[in-house]
């Protein structure tokens, strides 16, 4: 596809990542300040032009974030602090909420208002006269002192499907105070693209352009006008977007919206945040960027976007779903034999793009139908050599078929996998062995007690080593007492951690005598590996995964400081 069949023009798009203010918000998920400090620098690596901080009236966490953050040096991104319209019956001046967001001293602010008559009515119990009165004065005293204002209008889709002339009437109030942004909130997260699109479209072609909504003063009544006097607005002003996932609409709606007007886009980076979350970021982006053509971040940092979403998934503490778009692990992963075999002929043949665009990679999966091709291709990042008529190409087919016969999967396990590959080709040599290993489960336990302890002997190049570990659970002690015994040889072992462990029963029928199949998902802050083992004991399967696992980061240390040497 070209950009033209897209309808889109060449205009930049404005990203507001709220990661740290509505992604707090999900079910989960909590900051703490050195770790908003993170999101931040990661945040402003990737380019996107504006960063939702928190909420200084809310919480401690975020005054003393919002202090230490005036420190920051930040190449793109701006600081933005985060509230509500003032309180009722109140003056701008005298609210506690609005001076905390001034001492917040960030060069932006982000204001939420009631746009839907429900809200103003059975919420804030106030008349729809005065929240727009509560609207104008909270923008026009913000904007009065030097702060750019990001007005988000709340609930404004179902507002406009309730009462469509007081729900723009909200907007044209917080644009004429001296709003310089005004997002448009699906905060239900329920609406479609065709209700998205047309009110925007409605939207850019009243407010903006001069042409006709009610006047002020007429919406304490049952059924409001729906024509008046509005004069044309002159000073620059962007359209936003702001999505939630409720419906599964996010993404959809917030592309729909660009392409019915919308320059500024708001999101969490990774998806998460209230209920089902925002827009991932990481999923629009590139269909923004690269599909549509407007600009979303500076030259060259699409191209970061994979890494920079892990990095901000592994500071929240969770995971980059699979499955996400884009920047997912399962993105460009291929498993069919006939798919491998036709994209390794015509890339677009089975990718949208190409996922170096986006900083991934794509993945051939190995299993009993994956093919000699994608087998032949995994090989060639060994030896550039292999075909996929090459002999090793056909010993690896076969190994592969009889290992996944007896239970095990190499389409999660790409780590263990590569040390097949090498052992086929004879460019394996183990690093160390084990030669004896004992773990022990104690229960119950007590606070201060580890349920569970382990003891391992090593060999490596001919000298011993003997450590023991506690740990929470069998494979969290046997793993701290084999780095533990291999950190005398290799302490570059001190950065690498075990992320994720999952275990699987491979035959129900046998019960407890089952073999189990162990796949673990280990990382160096750097990059993230999966390896697997296998066998009728679950100790002795995590044994060959971490195994694997731990062998995998030594020889690729030793590769690159080779390269580097050269």
């Amino acid at each position: 596809m070209n950009v033209d069949e897209y309808g889109a023009g060449t205009a930049s798009i404005e990203i507001l990542d709220t990661t740290l203010r509505d992604g707090a918000q999900g079910e989960g998920i909590s900051f703490s300040v050195q770790d908003k400090l993170a999101v931040v620098q990661a945040l402003d690596e990737l380019g996107v032009a504006w960063i939702e901080a928190g909420n200084p009236g809310s919480n401690p966490k975020d005054m003393e974030f919002f202090r230490l953050a005036g420190s920051l040096s930040l190449e793109n991104a701006s600081l933005c602090a985060f509230g509500s319209t003032r309180k009722k019956d109140a003056l701008p001046a005298e609210d506690p909420h609005l001076q905390s967001l001034l001492a917040a001293e960030t060069g932006g602010v982000v204001i939420f208002g009631k746009s839907w008559d429900l809200h103003v009515t059975e919420v804030l119990r106030v008349s729809l006269e005065e929240n727009l009165d509560m609207i104008a004065e909270t923008v026009s005293f913000l904007a009065e002192r030097g702060r750019k204002v990001i007005y988000d209008a709340e609930h404004f889709f179902d507002g406009f499907r309730a009462n469509r002339d007081y729900a723009l009437a909200t907007v044209k109030a917080a644009l004429e105070a001296g709003a310089s942004r005004l997002v448009l909130c699906d905060t239900n997260g329920g609406s479609f693209p065709d209700a998205i699109a047309a009110a925007v479209r409605e939207l850019t072609g009243t407010i903006l352009t001069g042409g006709k909504s009610p006047p002020r003063g007429a919406y304490d009544c049952a059924a409001p006008p729906s024509t008046g006097a509005a004069a044309p607005v002159t000073p620059p002003i962007l359209i936003g977007i702001h999505a939630h996932n409720d419906a599964g609409m996010a993404a959809a709606n917030t592309v729909t919206a660009v392409q019915a007007g919308c320059r500024h886009v708001q999101g969490t980076l990774v998806g998460f945040g209230e209920r089902c979350g925002n827009t991932a970021l990481a999923a629009v982006i590139p269909s923004i960027s690269l599909k549509l053509g407007f600009p979303c971040l500076p030259e060259g940092r699409l191209e970061r976007l994979s890494e920079l979403t892990r990095k901000v998934a592994e500071i929240a503490n969770v995971s980059v779903p699979d499955d996400m778009p884009y920047v997912g692990g399962h993105a460009f992963s291929h498993k069919a034999g006939m798919h491998a075999d036709a994209i390794l002929k015509v890339r677009h043949s089975f990718e949208h793009i190409d996922p170096a665009k986006v900083g991934n990679d794509r993945r051939f999966l190995m299993s009993e139908v994956g093919g000699r091709s994608a087998i032949a291709e995994r090989a060639r990042k060994i030896d550039p050599g292999i075909t996929r008529d090459h002999p090793v190409t056909a010993a690896l087919a076969k190994r592969l078929k009889a290992l996944e016969a007896e239970g095990w999967q190499f389409e999660g396990a790409d780590a263990s996998f590569e040390l097949m590959v090498r052992r086929e080709l004879g460019r394996y040599r183990s690093l160390f062995r084990i030669e004896a290993y004992r773990v022990v489960s104690e229960h119950p336990t007590s606070e201060v007690l580890a349920c569970s302890h382990a003891w391992v002997k090593v060999w490596v190049d001919g000298k011993a080593e003997i450590a023991a570990a506690e740990g929470d659970g069998p494979v969290n002690a046997l793993d701290g007492a084999l780095r533990r015994a291999l950190k005398y040889f290799y302490p570059e072992l001190e950065q690498m951690r075990l992320s994720d462990f999952k275990v699987r029963v491979i035959d129900g029928n046998a019960a407890t005598a089952a073999k189990v199949r162990v796949l673990i998902e280990s990382t160096d802050g750097q990059n993230t590996w999966n390896t697997v083992g296998v066998s009728e004991d679950i100790i002795d399967a995590s044994r060959a995964a971490l195994v694997d696992s731990l062998e995998y980061k030594l020889i690729g240390d030793i590769e690159r400081r080779f390269k580097a040497y050269l």
